[in-house]
């Protein structure tokens, strides 16, 4: 185990995570998804008796989401005439939004099967049980900047200034920083 890792992240989906380069998708596949088929040149990891919310929420305090394409996020589009619901998109737009500044614009859709092509050549595809229909969705890998490793506040002491060192991660977007526990050097 890890101090500051979700523990629904196993080993084998975190060393994914980290070999996937800018640009790079990996798919978050319901139970439905035919993993296999689509996976043949990924990497398939089995998430079996998660759903794919909490994955995701898991996911995003540690991958960057691509900022140089207009949607990182990709949902598949639910088939003209199908009258399935799909409230677990609204659940995707609140988990994006936290970790996103553009929030649900950064999700787009794909028609199914273009969905299943592009997931042909995504880096990793993860089998979930999720039970939601339409459930899949695809993130693009972004850029690891140095300022998501820390929260980069200047913490004040009695005549010198301290750069926090505590990882980005710790924290949410809507919450403080450490409030000076973890510094480094004089600014």
């Amino acid at each position: 185990m890890l101090k500051g890792i979700p523990k629904i992240l196993s080993p084998e989906l975190l060393k994914v995570l980290c070999e996937m380069g800018h640009s790079d998708r990996i798919v978050l596949a319901d139970g439905n998804f035919p993993v296999e088929t689509m996976g043949k040149n990924a990497k398939v990891i089995r998430c079996d008796g998660h759903g794919i919310p909490e994955l995701l929420e898991a996911i995003l305090t540690l991958f960057p989401l691509d900022t140089y394409v207009e949607h990182p996020v990709e949902l598949m589009e639910v088939m003209p005439n199908d009258p399935v619901e799909t409230p677990i998109w609204e659940e995707y737009k609140k988990l994006v939004s936290r970790e996103d500044a553009r929030g649900e614009a950064a999700i787009g859709t794909l028609e199914r099967f273009a969905f299943y092509e592009k997931s042909k050549t995504a880096y990793a595809i993860v089998a979930t049980g999720e039970q939601a229909l339409y459930a899949n969705i695809m993130l693009q890998k972004g850029v690891v900047q140095e300022h998501d490793y820390s929260c980069d506040q200047w913490i004040r002491k009695p005549g010198k200034r301290y750069l926090c060192e505590v990882p980005a991660y710790f924290f949410r977007p809507d919450e403080n920083c450490c409030g000076g526990r973890s510094y480094r050097g004089e600014g």
